[in-house]
């Protein structure tokens, strides 16, 4: 691990940044994609979906080992012991969920029969036969955690405006992407 510091990496705020417009695009296909008849636009927009989905997962592969190497910075002093769990508990079960998400999406693919690829290129082994009640039941949980993942980003969205609004600490700066000496 590295020293502590008031900010994060330059890494870890890029990856933290990408992970999350494409989760936030995913979760707006994923919810748009639905309410579609079956045809080849859905199909074209599945197959997008699946591939960012997986891209999301390399990703979060390579935020979770990088966030294991390079401590963030401590949380403010001013924050309650509870406070502080609450908030590490939070961000934990959003990595998990980095990871859960797409993976219940590959699974159910693998149920359906269908192929996991990224952008049609590479690929994905399929994770489990073809098996249509656990396609379904596994439909319904990529759902659920669909929104889960939307209830914890608007948590963590609306924490990060209370921190720099109403606290008036520097939590939502130490994760904004600008130049500055700490950015390594």
């Amino acid at each position: 691990m590295t020293t502590e510091s008031q900010h994060y990496t330059a890494t870890a705020k890029w990856l933290h940044w990408i992970i999350a417009v494409l989760i936030i695009f995913l979760l707006i296909l994923g919810f748009y994609m639905s309410g579609l008849p079956r045809g080849p636009d859905k199909t074209a927009l599945v197959q997008l979906h699946k591939s960012v989905g997986i891209i999301v997962l390399t990703l979060a592969t390579v935020r979770v080992g990088w966030r294991l190497r390079h401590k963030p910075p401590a949380l403010p002093a001013s924050m309650s012991w509870f406070l502080k769990k609450a908030t590490h508990s939070i961000h934990w079960t959003l990595y998990l969920l980095m990871f859960l998400q797409p993976l219940s999406g590959w699974v159910m693919s693998s149920a359906r029969g269908f192929p996991v690829s990224i952008a049609g290129i590479i690929p994905l082994p399929s994770l489990v036969e073809k098996d249509e009640a656990l396609a379904e039941i596994l439909k319904e949980r990529h759902e659920f955690l669909g929104w889960a993942l939307v209830l914890l980003i608007i948590g963590h969205v609306v924490a990060a405006l209370k921190h720099h609004f109403v606290d008036k600490d520097d939590v939502l700066l130490r994760m904004a992407i600008r130049p500055n000496k700490h950015d390594t």
